[in-house]
């Protein structure tokens, strides 16, 4: 498989990922109440195989600059994702509005990248 096929399928799986997160956002920020378990789930596990892909992508080819921050930017944003599952989702706390807006920040900002990287 070629970089630029590997890039697609990257950029396919996180965008589906981000859909899932923006419905976890207006559910959050909307009711006021945490989204679903399997939602969450879901959008974690789409993120990670896109974190997978393009981690292995980055260490047996050579990747444009842009992926590399973006696939740091979306590790960055993966970390506070599991943070927050951890530490709030997982015993029933509300997500923090701020911890939720730093993680779509750093997973918009390195899908962008990747994007750019296309």
């Amino acid at each position: 498989m070629d970089v630029q096929t590997l890039l697609v399928t990257v950029v396919v799986l996180f965008t589906v990922a981000a859909l899932g997160g923006v419905a976890m956002a207006a559910i959050r920020l909307g009711s006021g109440n945490n989204p679903p378990a399997w939602l969450a789930m879901l959008h974690g596990m789409l993120g990670a195989a896109g974190l997978t892909l393009l981690a292995f992508a980055m260490f047996t080819a050579s990747l444009p600059g842009t992926a590399t921050i973006g696939g740091i930017l979306i590790l960055l944003a993966a970390l506070g994702g599991v943070y927050m599952n951890l530490a709030y989702h997982w015993h029933g706390r509300l997500l923090p509005k701020g911890l939720l807006f730093g993680h779509a920040l750093l997973a918009v900002v390195g899908y962008l990248a990747l994007l750019l990287s296309l």
